[in-house]
């Protein structure tokens, strides 16, 4: 019986298979679960033993070499990847608005009158009926949102995917497209834990926060999403970047939610304003004292509601 072959042996009459090596995930020397795949990606070894699992693999990477992006774009073969983020998933052809050939020449007058039509035909073939005309709107509305708010884009095509599948459903009639993809936008941040607030969002959104409220619980009903509660030590970092706070703060305001949460005084509460409230908390026993309007204004609370917690997180801190 064939034995994969050791680091150390470099025996080269293994005939494992790959399609046999694929799916494992545990040594089958060893037992462990420490298999590591190479740099390269063409080894993966465990690392307790030095056995090697799958060697060999299938490079899918591109025959030819490139040191330049434009080196890149004339050897390429292929078109742009699909996208969840537009209609069409960017399969159909783009006419570029400039009236220039492929030299940079400027065009004749004959010829910027037939690229006009052109794109003009091309705007119109694109959206072949109001489902489509509905989806173009509302993923340009979530793309919109998403680079006022700064998402990254891996977030995006998450929130263009649950738009796509409330449409499919026939989530949207009756309520408004732009509520649905703004609640499907923060359905997103809050599933990959990207600390954006309710009210963060409304802001950039041309409905208000009750219908956005309201879309966000109706779609996570009906689509089955299940969310966990946001984690207020989310909004920390970049809620002391903005305000200037030091290490020390920023580590002292982690130590109190993390007391806080352990005794339950979370509950019930929001998260922005509990994490506004252990910076504020922070600040005063790190003699970096910050006012509560500053505070509030980057949290996006009332002071109201920081002068409310902050009491009950020094109490839990045992601190008079």
């Amino acid at each position: 019986m064939l034995r994969p072959t050791r680091r150390d042996e470099r025996d080269t009459s293994t005939e494992c298979s790959t399609d046999e090596q694929e799916g494992v995930q545990d040594c089958p020397e060893c037992k462990s679960n420490t298999l590591h795949r190479s740099a390269d990606g063409n080894e993966v070894a465990c690392e307790n033993c030095g056995l090697i699992v799958e060697e060999k693999s299938i490079d899918r990477g591109p025959e030819w070499r490139a040191y330049t992006h434009r080196e890149h774009q004339n050897k390429s073969r292929v078109g742009a990847p699909i996208t969840q983020t537009m209609h069409d998933k960017g399969l159909t052809t783009t006419i570029d608005w400039k009236n220039t050939d492929a030299a940079g020449n400027s065009l004749s007058v004959n010829k910027r009158h037939q690229m006009h039509r052109l794109r003009k035909w091309q705007k119109r073939i694109r959206i072949k009926d109001a489902g489509e005309r509905n989806l173009q709107f509302a993923l340009s509305e979530i793309d919109r949102m998403a680079s006022a708010l700064g998402i990254p884009r891996s977030v995006r095509e998450i929130a263009c995917v649950l738009y796509r599948r409330a449409l499919e459903d026939d989530l949207i009639q009756g309520r408004s497209i732009e509520g649905v993809a703004t609640s499907c936008l923060y359905a997103a941040c809050r599933s990959e834990n990207i600390p954006r607030s309710l009210e963060e969002v409304s802001d950039v959104s041309r409905v208000k926060r009750k219908e956005i409220g309201r879309s966000y619980t109706y779609v996570g009903r009906e689509l089955g999403l299940e969310i966990e509660p946001v984690d207020p030590k989310q909004y920390v970092p970049r809620f002391c970047s903005e305000l200037g706070c030091s290490d020390a703060v920023e580590a002292k305001t982690n130590e109190i939610l993390d007391v806080s949460i352990a005794k339950g005084l979370l509950s019930g509460k929001s998260p922005t304003g509990y994490a506004a409230a252990a910076i504020y908390a922070a600040s005063l026993l790190c003699n970096e004292k910050q006012t509560q309007d500053t505070v509030a204004s980057v949290a996006q609370v009332t002071e109201v509601t920081i002068r409310n917690r902050y009491p009950e997180q020094i109490d839990a801190m045992d601190i008079e």
